[in-house]
Parts: structure tokens; sequence; C-alpha cells
């Protein structure tokens, strides 16, 4: 009875070791691929930094431009566009930074899939079509201005150049609405998505996706 008892104590004592090294190897695994998630932001963070220094160089560049140009409305508006075109460069950067710093990596793995969701949502549907319609016509205040540096006027003296000019942004505007829409509609929508998200948000999506479904199985 007595070795029965030592027995069933050893095999309770290894079946607990057992149990812990377990707990370990999951906990590690689970380290490492949240890890990753966070690694796989990293290009993001950089580039959003990025970002911000060039706001700050635009905004920096064109500010001077639009005050020495107050008595001239379209010289004015036109610096003045490009410098809130780079505000929103700043803002926007600065949007993202907050959104990855806010994923809290110490929270179950769905809390932080709906913390990168949020993310991902925000590049989606609010940042890349806003940048997208205002990139169709930025570079007309931006050649204006750059001929205003060079000496010359092309609103005062060939107006019809510059309606020329904004014909051909809402033609660019167009083919942006109907390439999106094409893709939608041709089932590239998810290629669309990820190259609006952005891959680092995706590569860091598809990392807890494999880790909820570890940890579901």
């Amino acid at each position: 009875m007595m070795e029965l008892d030592d027995f069933k104590q050893a095999w309770q004592a290894l079946d607990r070791r057992l149990e812990q090294q377990n707990t370990l190897n999951l906990q590690l695994y689970r380290d490492a691929r949240l890890d990753k998630a966070r690694r796989s932001l990293r290009p993001l963070v950089w580039g959003q930094r990025l970002q911000i220094m060039a706001g700050v160089c635009v905004m920096l560049l064109f500010a001077p431009f639009w005050v020495e140009h107050l008595d001239k409305p379209h010289l004015m508006l036109s610096g003045l566009a490009l410098h809130i075109y780079g505000l929103m460069f700043v803002l926007s950067a600065a949007r993202n930074l907050y959104l990855v710093n806010r994923i809290d990596y110490a929270n179950q793995v769905l809390d932080i899939q709906r913390q990168l969701a949020t993310l991902q949502a925000w590049r989606e549907r609010v940042e890349w079509p806003v940048f997208a319609v205002i990139g169709c016509f930025i570079w007309v205040p931006l050649i204006l201005v750059i001929f205003a540096w060079m000496g010359a006027d092309v609103w005062v003296n060939a107006p019809i150049v510059v309606w020329s000019w904004m014909a051909s942004a809402f033609v660019c505007l167009l083919i942006l609405w109907g390439v999106v829409y094409w893709m939608r509609r041709s089932g590239r929508g998810r290629v669309l998505q990820r190259s609006q998200a952005g891959k680092s948000v995706y590569r860091a999506e598809g990392v807890l996706e494999e880790l909820a479904r570890f940890e579901g199985g």
C-alpha cells in the first residue's frame, strides 16, 4: 500500500509538472505571436513618423507664401490649400500613431483584434478616401504656386489653362471612382482593402487570427 501511495503521489507530481510546462509553453507561444504582431506594425509606425515630418515641412514651405499673397485671393487660397494639406498629413499620421499605441497586447486576443480593426477601419474608410479625392485636385494649386515662385501668374495671364486643369482634376476623380467601383464589382475588393489599410495592418491581423485559431482549437 505504501508503494502504491508513493506511486500515486509521484504520478500526480509528474502530472502537475507537465501541466505547468504546457501552460508555460502556451504562454511563450502567445507572447511570441503577440510580439510578432507588434513588430508587424513597426513599418507603419515609422512611415507615419516620416509623414509627420513631411507634413511639417509642407506647412513651413507654403505658410509664408499664402501670408505674402493676401492681396491676391487665388494665390492666397492656393498656398493655404497646400498648407492645410500638410496639416492633414500631420493630423492623419498622429491619428494612426494614436490607434497603434492604444493597442494593449496584455488583453485577450479578441480585444486586441477589435483595437486593430479600429485602426483598419480608419485607414480604409476615412484616411484613404479623403487623401485619394484630395490628391485628384491638390496638384492644381501646387502648379499655380510653382509658377508664382517663377514669377508667372497663370490665373491672371491664362485663366482658361487653370480651368482646363480643374477639368482634368475632375476627370482624375471620375477615373478613381471607376477603378474603385470596378475592383469591388470584379471581386478584387480584398486587394483594394489591403492597399488602403496597408500591408503592416494586414500582416498583424493575420498573426492575431493564427493565434486566435490556436487558442480556440
